[in-house]
């Protein structure tokens, strides 16, 4: 009875973040609402924007094809962009809604998952939970540049009870002052919010400068939340915190320069992760930096490599680390404005004060088959030097009997979605997905011998209509 009312409970409140969304937007549903990529721009409408067909090649993003009249080239470049100022490949037909409020263009995505997991063994456990996301950006031309408002809120404060859900092998923040071990940890309500100024730079480049008490620094790939490759798994990768974990950070001022396939950006902010109060904003100086590389060879690729130091991340310990990433994702569209994303993706952490490095490795798959079915893969490899967090003692046994401070993981996940039908602008699917994992002889006194975790789900995305 408590499983089913948790579950009721999750599913309205992630019903409310997307329907509200669908709501407003059946209000406009006329030809303002237009699919990111789906239609062809008709040239020379911003006679401002002098450089529009030299800057629909930048970065490798296809500008030319977004299709919103009266939108100048940094009005597209911001419009493109997936998570903080991240990028992915030109060629994703982002499932993204668009329409006009006046002179302002307003974009619209939203994903939200209700899951059933069950983690094995005797670290697992069993969970009805919610995951989701809801963005609105707002663009509006500045002389030859544009300018974008945008926020991104999450209601797993409330659809994720005791502050996480069950995911073994994951480590990272805390819950009720505990470091969170075999578990992930919610979203904060408020994901982003932001400011952010594009403007031309000659022919075939973009200046930008964004500012967000609440966003994503130039540090890793598109989180795993948004990244095309990962959005029909719900769980969150368990190298999370080697890879993309800053793309919720307080405090983020970034700039950037992007000339030809070539995008450069550096990044301050504030080291911290989120603390337990999920609610509210946090602060904090501007006491970290990082410095993103991006390369754009075509607009099925993208590929970026990037470097930060992180001052404090965890609240359990002090201690900063060097965060360094490198990934590679290529998207290829499909039928039914669907896609086949991959992605590859590498992170390592060096503890400055322990002197001691280690890395994860993920490969991830969406393949659709026909116009409603996909199959998805994730392979993950990582080195865990906090699965004892919650007992130091224990844990320095664990090291003295081994002789080791990580010990290596493997996980294979499997998964398969079946999109099962929409209303208006909203799409449901349901679906599942197993994870086996390989681990150390040393942790299988406390995993058991052959681990594993399923997930079966309901997901509802906002999407353009046929």
């Amino acid at each position: 009875m408590c499983r089913s009312l948790l579950g009721l409970r999750a599913l309205t409140l992630t019903a409310s973040l997307l329907a509200g969304s669908t709501a407003a937007l059946g209000q406009d549903q006329k030809p303002t609402e237009e699919d990111h990529g789906q239609h062809q721009q008709q040239p020379g409408n911003d006679p401002q924007n002098h450089s529009q067909h030299d800057m629909s090649k930048m970065a490798g993003m296809d500008h030319s094809a977004m299709g919103h009249s009266g939108m100048n080239s940094s009005g597209m470049f911001l419009m493109n962009e997936s998570s903080g100022t991240g990028f992915q490949p030109a060629a994703w037909p982002m499932p993204m809604l668009m329409t006009r409020a006046g002179e302002w263009h307003l974009m619209w995505m939203g994903q939200a998952f209700i899951v059933d997991t069950q983690q094995s063994g005797p670290r697992g456990g069993d969970k009805l939970y919610s995951v989701n996301w809801g963005m609105l950006g707002a663009v509006h031309k500045l002389g030859r540049g544009s300018f974008m408002l945008r926020s991104m809120l999450s209601l797993e404060p409330a659809t994720v009870t005791d502050r996480r859900y069950p995911l073994l092998f994951q480590t990272g923040e805390t819950a009720y002052g505990t470091p969170l071990v075999d578990a992930q940890h919610p979203h904060d309500f408020v994901m982003e919010l932001s400011v952010q100024y594009a403007h031309p730079l000659g022919e075939k480049g973009t200046w930008n400068v964004y500012y967000a008490p609440v966003g994503n620094p130039a540090l890793g790939p598109v989180a795993f939340p948004h990244r095309a490759s990962a959005l029909e798994l719900p769980q969150a990768a368990i190298g999370h915190h080697w890879q993309d974990s800053t793309h919720i950070a307080n405090n983020v001022l970034t700039g950037g320069v992007t000339y030809g396939k070539v995008r450069l950006e550096a990044s301050g902010f504030h080291g911290r992760e989120p603390n337990e109060a999920r609610w509210n904003i946090d602060g904090g100086a501007m006491n970290s930096w990082s410095s993103r590389l991006s390369f754009f060879p075509s607009k099925n690729w993208a590929a970026q490599v990037s470097v930060g130091r992180l001052q404090d991340p965890e609240s359990p310990h002090a201690g900063s680390i060097v965060r360094t990433t490198a990934s590679v994702e290529y998207i290829k569209p499909t039928a039914g404005k669907n896609w086949w994303a991959t992605s590859f993706v590498w992170g390592q952490n060096y503890k400055l004060d322990e002197k001691r490095r280690t890395n994860a490795v993920l490969a991830e798959t969406v393949v659709p088959f026909s116009r409603k079915n996909f199959v998805t893969g994730r392979f993950e490899w990582s080195q865990r030097d906090e699965l004892f967090e919650y007992n130091h003692e224990l844990g320095e046994q664990v090291t003295r009997a081994t002789g080791q401070h990580a010990f290596n993981v493997t996980a294979y996940t499997a998964g398969y979605t079946r999109d099962i039908g929409t209303f208006r602008n909203l799409q449901a699917g349901v679906g599942a997905n197993v994870t086996a994992y390989g681990i150390d002889a040393a942790l299988k006194p406390f995993y058991g011998d052959r681990p594993w975790g399923v997930n079966v789900f309901l997901r509802f995305r906002l999407k353009p209509g046929a």
